[in-house]
């Protein structure tokens, strides 16, 4: 695969094709010609090996991107520890061992997270440095999932030859993201408190923390160019990062939100609950050299589509209940 154009005709599963990151993959890769399947999971479960069988015999798939995952902010991570780690470490194991027993598989796209990186790890968080360090405990249990596939993936390249790749995307934001206050990412749940706020007339929101900590985000179409580029052009087993490279506080993005909602309230900072890792961005040099890909939307750019979306689109979809943190 060496452009866009080979995507034309092309089976394609997109396993969390249903979820944030997932839907805008999905639009592409159809845009692009190709067939894409999207296995749900009241048809698909994932974490059970029968279903994951089932998915490949049916769905033949080429190329297989693994999106589906069990995840959510800091709340979501701090409540449901467990499950975390079973299902995505369950959901990865049958992916991963489904697509080397299916031999029609070209290549499998992996996804992990900026949680698997070691909590005392220097910035900018380099791709080495996975593996030099406990993550920050309360991220811990999805982040030890998510990186023990890389070493399955690279165990699976050496016995049986599967060829497969890992990303790592910073923070996603974007349209179209989970504002559900319990399982929310802190960028939506920004933006809807201030949103709120302003509709009722509140002068303060709280927000958790101390708001030291800094984060780098990735606009969601971003990261989906980037996924398709990594497809198209990277075949090393070496995880890549998929970032802007800049990162901001979250005092400094409560101001940044709070200005683009148009809220003048008070910030009360809830220091009883977790901050999280202090400092995250990402060394994103590897991305640009191995397959050309660099960031194109800022972040105050993306925050103005995001608080747009949500105003016209997001506030009527919020209501629909689902699984916390499920997302496919």
């Amino acid at each position: 695969m060496t452009s866009v154009d080979s995507w034309h005709g092309m089976s394609v599963v997109v396993t969390g094709g249903g979820g944030f990151l997932g839907r805008v993959l999905v639009d592409r890769l159809r845009r692009a010609g190709a067939r894409v399947c999207v296995p749900r999971r009241a048809e698909y479960d994932l974490t059970d090996a029968t279903a994951a069988a089932r998915l490949f015999a049916e769905a033949n798939p080429e190329v297989v991107f693994h999106l589906a995952a069990a995840v959510g902010g800091i709340g979501a991570n701090r409540d449901n520890p467990g499950r975390f780690f079973y299902e995505n470490m369950a959901m990865g194991l049958n992916v991963l061992e489904q697509a080397r027993r299916h031999g029609g598989v070209r290549k499998l796209v992996l996804v992990s997270t900026t949680c698997a990186y070691p909590e005392d790890a220097e910035v900018p968080l380099r791709e080495e440095d996975l593996w030099r360090g406990y993550p920050e405990p309360t991220n811990a249990p999805y982040g030890i999932a998510k990186r023990a596939l890389v070493v399955m993936a690279h165990a699976y390249l050496q016995q049986y030859g599967l060829r497969s790749i890992t990303l790592i995307p910073a923070n996603l934001y974007g349209p179209g993201d989970n504002f559900d206050l319990e399982t929310s990412h802190v960028i939506p749940a920004l933006i809807r408190k201030c949103v709120e706020a302003v509709e009722r007339g509140d002068d303060e929101i709280t927000v958790w923390g101390d708001g030291t900590a800094t984060r780098e985000f990735l606009y969601v179409d971003d990261a989906a160019r980037g996924l398709l580029l990594a497809a198209e052009r990277y075949d090393d087993p070496h995880p890549v990062n998929l970032g802007t490279g800049e990162e901001i506080s979250i005092k400094g993005l409560v101001t940044l939100v709070a200005d683009l909602t148009g809220f003048r309230g008070l910030v009360r900072w809830d220091t009883s609950k977790p901050t999280g890792q202090r400092r995250r961005r990402l060394e994103i040099s590897r991305a640009w050299e191995k397959f050309g890909f660099r960031a194109a939307v800022s972040l105050r750019e993306g925050l103005q589509a995001t608080i747009s979306w949500y105003r016209t689109e997001g506030r009527r979809l919020q209501a629909r209940s689902r699984r916390p943190g499920t997302r496919y």
